[in-house]
């Protein structure tokens, strides 16, 4: 046996012996191996998810006279502030008083001044902005918003400074408004994936953007020289998908002009780029109304879809245009405005770009529809690159501290959650409120082996297992010569990391299945693009659909192993969330099994995670009524173990360890 030893490899030394006659030794490249094989591509994963959103996606319904239409759009306009906008302290932060400061005026150039000021978005949510204003003014005169898109260069943005300059230098008036997260608000507490901390807390986080265009477009509107009959807002990228934001919800805004901002729903289902950050795809937007419905929206107002043949960034015009355009011209049409519906396709540069050739599809439409019978109206670009300003002369000074999504969270997080659920008396009032949130199924399960392999004692086989009829999750079995139980199990960075946790189990003689639920390891549809939050935005709930393929996984292993008890296991806060709720909405495992999840919901926003890099456990609504002690204590395993179980993790589920025995459970925290 010395010799033996002295024979091993440093891979055979790390390996774990299975303590039954005929025992061998697994090394960790050989778990690894087939842990890391490859059953679910890129390509079909996102082939999968692709098909699922598109399910989702509603097409525009026929209407045959306008007032039909403009009944059903005021409906909808109502329904998407109150239902999706709005929702939770959004209409408290709606109504709320909130002020405008001006500041001091600095020189522009020929014929026009730049005045400062800030304004609140909400009560301590300051965005600073820039009024371009003509030195003479006679009458009322057009006003024109423009929000600022991706770029840390905010405000001083040298394309969106010259658009401005040329209106005042045409008369009007320009107000350019800080993008949050952007420029002057470019601090992480503004990052666009951090608005999901408002959803966990029930609050929409989308109200900050929009109320920021409100009170832009409520102060535009207060100025003595502003016309009402003629409002204008204009934007690239982000900018554009603010402009079609408050342009679709604001019938104070006569002509839009968004450019290459924002795609329907369904293409960005097929076209990972276009996606978005978490701000274009607000929860359950598409269960009332798609982008295809809110430029539909617009008629009969004046609006011009500009997009960029080559567009190096996102919406392309070649896939993005022609879905929202033939969804807007019936509306149009029935209006008889089908010319007030225009749309540009830049070819020079044709790259993501607000530049001089969209500028002037811009100046065109404003000649047509606010100065029709001015025919001294410049089309043409008027040379201002001389007159740039740099950062420094442009910044605003803001109050501080001000608001931000995280300090938001912070204040909303410390009243929540709301409810608190007598156990066991309202234990399955509380399950049934637990799957609405989540928005649970069941799934069927169909397995379908891929191979099989013997390793020493143990039989590896690789499988796909067909979940309904929209996922397949990929699965590696590993079964010793007479297990005694099952393990499901998944881990945060995929399946292919679980080698050790695989080793520990075969030594306790269980089958172990190791697989990648939705959007995990090979699950992830296109590395990078948050799909997830897609799905969010058509109505459901990436962490429902996680913890109903776990529990479905549970009902497949028992059937792999009918002798002896399954256990679910999860490896990272965001799968043992996932299997949490599997367990406590019945998911059938006898044990759960749990290694470094999360001490509590509000650790998410304590913590200042984003939906970045979790895009799921940002569940709408979920920290308001639940906290993670109460789903643990709905779990029906009959034992809970809790592993790496220091510090907090040990403080807040001490007590829940207490109830949990007492309810004849077993309940174990290890540090291991």
């Amino acid at each position: 046996m010395r010799t033996q030893v002295k024979k091993l490899t440093a891979a055979a030394l790390a390996a774990v012996c299975l303590p039954f006659v005929g025992t061998v030794c697994l090394a960790d490249d050989e778990i690894e191996k087939h842990l890391a094989s490859e059953l679910l591509s890129t390509q079909a994963a996102f082939k999968e998810m692709s098909a699922f959103c598109l399910t989702k996606v509603s097409p525009l319904p026929a209407f045959e006279k306008p007032a039909d239409w403009q009944a059903h759009a005021d409906r909808l306009r109502r329904r998407v502030l109150d239902e999706i906008v709005l929702r939770g302290e959004g209409q408290a932060w709606n109504n709320a008083k909130t002020r405008v400061e001006w500041l001091d005026t600095i020189e522009g150039g020929p014929g026009y001044r730049i005045r400062k000021l800030r304004y609140e978005a909400l009560p301590g949510f300051w965005i600073p902005a820039l009024l371009y204003e003509p030195e003479k003014l006679s009458g009322r005169v057009p006003v024109t918003l423009h929000p600022n898109g991706h770029t840390s260069e905010g405000n001083a943005y040298a394309p969106k400074q010259i658009r401005c300059i040329n209106l005042a230098k045409r008369g009007m008036l320009a107000l350019s408004t800080e993008f949050i997260g952007m420029g002057q608000l470019g601090r992480l507490g503004y990052t666009h994936y951090r608005m999901n901390q408002l959803d966990l807390c029930g609050t929409s986080g989308v109200a900050p953007f929009y109320l920021a265009l409100k009170r832009a477009v409520d102060l535009l509107l207060a100025l003595p020289q502003a016309d009402p009959e003629r409002m204008a807002v204009a934007g690239l990228s982000g900018g554009g998908w603010q402009t079609i934001l408050i342009s679709a919800l604001d019938e104070r805004v006569t002509l839009a002009n968004p450019v290459a901002g924002y795609s329907g729903l369904g293409d960005r289902a097929v076209h990972p780029g276009d996606v978005g950050d978490s701000e274009q795809l607000p929860t359950d937007l598409g269960l009332v109304a798609d982008y295809t419905t809110l430029t539909a929206m617009r008629a009969p107002r004046p609006t011009l879809l500009t997009y960029n043949a080559q567009d190096d960034c996102c919406f392309t015009a070649g896939w993005a245009l022609p879905t929202l355009r033939d969804a807007a011209q019936p509306i149009y049409r029935l209006f008889q405005r089908e010319n007030a519906l225009r749309w540009h396709v830049n070819h020079d540069p044709g790259t993501h770009n607000f530049l001089r050739d969209n500028r002037e599809a811009f100046y065109q439409a404003l000649g047509d529809f606010f100065y029709p019978d001015d025919k001294g109206f410049s089309r043409t670009d008027i040379p201002s690159e001389g007159e740039v300003k740099t950062a420094e002369q442009l910044r605003v000074p803001l109050p501080e501290p001000s608001e931000d999504f995280h300090t938001l969270a912070l204040r909303l997080s410390r009243a929540l959650p709301r409810r608190e659920w007598r156990m066991p008396d309202q234990a399955e009032a509380a399950r049934r409120r637990l799957g609405e949130l989540v928005r649970t199924t069941r799934y069927n399960v169909a397995g379908e082996q891929v191979s099989q392999e013997k390793m020493g004692d143990v039989l590896v086989r690789r499988w796909r297992l067909r979940m309904g009829d929209a996922w397949t999750v990929p699965a590696v079995e590993f079964e010793p010569s007479d297990p005694r139980g099952v393990t499901i199990i998944a881990a945060d960075d995929g399946r292919k990391s679980l080698a050790e946790e695989v080793r520990r189990r075969l030594a306790r003689r269980e089958r172990v299945i190791a697989l990648d639920p939705f959007d995990f390891g090979e699950s992830i549809a296109w590395p990078g693009v948050h799909y997830p939050l897609l799905v969010a935005a058509l109505g459901e709930r990436p962490l429902g659909i996680e913890a109903a393929q776990l529990a479905a996984a549970v009902g497949w292993g028992r059937e792999r192993q009918p002798r002896g008890e399954a256990t679910l296991a999860a490896v990272g806060p965001r799968t043992a969330l996932a299997a949490c709720i599997a367990s406590a909405l019945g998911g059938g495992a006898d044990g759960l099994e749990l290694l470094r999840p999360l001490a509590s919901l509000r650790q998410l926003i304590d913590d200042d995670r984003d939906a970045n890099l979790w895009p799921d456990v940002f569940c709408f609504g979920l920290l308001e009524e639940f906290e993670m002690k109460t789903i643990l204590a709905l779990v029906t395993a009959r034992e809970i173990t809790i592993r790496g179980a220091e510090g907090r993790l040990r403080v807040a589920f001490a007590d829940l360890a207490a109830s949990v025995r007492a309810a004849g459970k077993s309940f174990k925290l290890d540090e291991d």
